[in-house]
């Protein structure tokens, strides 16, 4: 108010103040959220474990071998030519979840399939990776806990479990490396 009581209005102070104020308390959220939303992301030694790099070169045709990705195991298996046309003739409809071998590998490399090395049932881990283990029926992996039995593909073709081994995102750096993760 003025000296004579009348009201003294400075709009521009005002559309300063509707102004910085917002900003002001936007700038100070940005300050305590930020860090929070950082504190959510992995920390160096989790992402120094999500990928696993394996040399494919000592891997004969009709070889697997485990690794391990993420704590989990990881199956690399070398399929022979007669492995590859043994998957590719088993019709699709048949499979409780219908994946081509196609679909499963990478193209270029129909050869190499890589799967995690856990039973899609109760999460067991398979045979069939490790040299003279049980293949199971069908010359791919056997679950031992409740006999699921899978293919040379990683299919699932007997037993209880619902999906197939489950594949995880992987790239070829070379002919003989390949990045899980």
């Amino acid at each position: 108010m003025g000296p004579g009581g009348e009201i003294l209005q400075n709009p521009r102070r005002r559309d300063y103040l509707l102004y910085a104020a917002p900003a002001v308390a936007a700038v100070g959220a940005g300050v305590v959220v930020l860090p929070l939303v950082n504190s959510m992301n992995p920390s160096a030694d989790v992402l120094a474990q999500s990928t696993t790099e394996v040399n494919l070169a000592a891997i004969e045709p009709g070889q697997a071998i485990k690794a391990s990705f993420r704590k989990q195991p990881l199956f690399v298996r070398n399929l022979t030519p007669a492995e590859i046309a043994q998957a590719d003739a088993v019709p699709v409809s048949s499979l409780r979840d219908p994946q081509t071998l196609d679909q499963r590998t990478k193209e270029g490399h129909k050869n190499w399939l890589i799967t995690l090395g856990v039973c899609t049932h109760l999460g067991c881990v398979p045979l069939g990776a490790g040299e003279g283990e049980n293949r199971g029926p069908f010359g791919g992996y056997f679950c031992p806990c409740h006999g699921s039995a899978y293919d040379t593909a990683g299919r699932i073709r007997q037993g209880p479990a619902p999906k197939n081994l489950e594949v995880p995102k992987y790239n070829f750096t070379s002919d003989t490396v390949v990045v899980v993760g």
